[in-house]
């Protein structure tokens, strides 16, 4: 299934961005991906979930959370209610839109532990439905510091929930923590614009700027893993696309994710999935077929990193 980057702005004078559109029925045909946060409410339908490595079937209001760069989409197959509205009301966010110090403070752990957790996405259940549909609704029509009050409102209740279900696994997405600010999403812009090419490390630490080893130490700070790690997961991750797609035998797709042989590539990603190249584009296929989804082709140059000397081994 084919997956897009999403770049869009924000108005200059919003700190974060919400909007509500009209649901109708509607084929998931390509993943989307983006390095904002989401939170989705979807009213009065039904369909499938495609989250990272997950498909969920739903049905009714939904409430989700997601995390920058998680590749996600929706099918919409069936109205329940004739007769009532059907909507989706999106927010799009980075965490640290008031200031990097509120994180910072012992007040915002659970907020911290929200968004990590938000990185394989997570939907709410229960009391925090309906709490948090509630504030929702009122932040489409509130304006200025009113609206501002009313997100801290929100992420205050999700972060408080009892009823969050983490929905991905963990390689589908290569940004584990919120807080990691503007420097690792500026590293994280350089993969995506740049997948097509050899991607050195005094290239990478030059974009901060910062010294190669210092580079390093930061990085594995604030993602908690090795740059050596991060190119693992982003092959893998491509490699996972590659086998959705059944355009390529295994061996091509290991050297297509920068891997010399089948025998490491093949050791790697059962490191990282659990189950061997083979099996995983086996078991996701009988998923599409049980969906009746159709395959879409991945784009050409997704993240592609090679082994070159002097990486970050921790």
């Amino acid at each position: 299934m084919q997956c897009i980057y999403e770049n869009f702005l924000f108005p200059p004078d919003q700190p974060f961005n919400i909007q509500s559109e009209l649901l109708e029925n509607k084929d998931c045909n390509s993943l989307k991906s983006h390095k904002y946060f989401e939170i989705a409410l979807l009213e009065n339908y039904g369909g499938k979930h495609f989250i990272g490595d997950n498909i969920l079937d739903f049905k009714g209001t939904q409430l989700l959370l997601l995390g920058s760069y998680l590749p996600h989409c929706s099918q919409y197959d069936k109205k329940l209610d004739p007769k009532a509205p059907s909507q989706a009301i999106s927010i799009h966010f980075f965490p640290d839109f008031l200031g990097k110090q509120i994180l910072e403070s012992p007040e915002a752990k659970p907020l911290n532990d929200l968004f990590n957790k938000a990185s394989k996405g997570i939907s709410f259940s229960g009391p925090t439905l309906a709490k948090a549909k509630k504030v929702v609704k009122e932040m489409l029509l509130a304006k200025g510091m009113t609206r501002t009050g009313l997100m801290l409102q929100l992420l205050d209740i999700l972060a408080q929930s009892n009823t969050k279900q983490v929905l991905s696994s963990s390689y589908f997405n290569i940004i584990e923590n919120a807080d990691e600010g503007q420097k690792i999403s500026k590293v994280y812009d350089y993969v995506f614009q740049n997948f097509s090419k050899n991607i050195s490390l005094p290239a990478i630490a030059n974009i901060l700027p910062m010294a190669p080893a210092a580079f390093c130490r930061f990085f594995k700070k604030k993602t908690t893993r090795t740059l050596l790690e991060f190119i693992k997961e982003v092959r893998i991750g491509h490699a996972a696309k590659l086998l959705l797609e059944d355009k390529h035998n295994i061996s091509e797709i290991a050297y297509l994710c920068g891997y010399n042989n089948s025998s490491n590539f093949n050791k790697q990603f059962k490191e990282l999935i659990g189950v061997s190249p083979r099996e995983f584009q086996r078991q996701y296929q009988l998923k599409y077929k049980a969906g009746d989804i159709p395959y879409r082709s991945v784009p050409e140059g997704r993240p592609i990193l090679s082994d070159k000397p002097a990486l970050c081994y921790g």
